[in-house]
């Protein structure tokens, strides 16, 4: 009998987790359930829009002479921004430009995944500063974003 209690009260941690997990209201296993695999596809989209930035980005750098800036996407989350930044070649010094934009704009980092080696690649999920007391929309965490690299990049080709 333990046993079998021990296994219910482990599914329904589970249930609760993913209900957590997908901002789900739903208070039945099965609701629950839909409800993930709408968030999984809902997932599905997003990255497959972010692949196609990628994908237009390399076609637009690869047809103009000019050197390409990164290109970047920034999604709302329920309490902050999901921002994207990408590119083909290395970009020394851009991540400290972009985390001082975020700093300039009162945002937390709250986790971020980040490369730098033979491509610039940033992920990084950003929460608004609760003491700010001002909302930032997510057009305006691009912006500076943009700002931020358009400067590093005169500062990079004044060296």
């Amino acid at each position: 009998m333990v046993s079998r209690e021990h296994k219910r009260a482990a599914l329904y941690e589970k249930l609760q987790l993913l209900r957590s997990i997908t901002n789900s209201h739903a208070l039945n296993k099965t609701s629950i359930i839909v409800d993930a695999s709408k968030y999984i596809e809902e997932l599905k989209q997003k990255v497959e829009r972010l692949n196609q930035d990628i994908v237009n980005a390399q076609t637009t750098s690869s047809s103009s002479d000019q050197t390409s800036l990164p290109v970047v996407t920034v999604e709302t989350l329920e309490k902050g921004f999901l921002i994207n930044a990408f590119s083909e070649k290395s970009c020394p010094g851009l991540l400290v430009s972009v985390l001082e934009a975020f700093e300039d704009l009162g945002l937390n980092v709250l986790e971020a995944r980040v490369s730098c080696a033979d491509s610039f690649r940033l992920q990084a999920v950003g929460g608004e500063n609760e003491e700010e007391g001002e909302s930032i929309d997510a057009h305006a965490v691009k912006q500076a974003v943009a700002v931020a690299i358009k400067n590093w990049s005169e500062n990079t080709e004044n060296e």
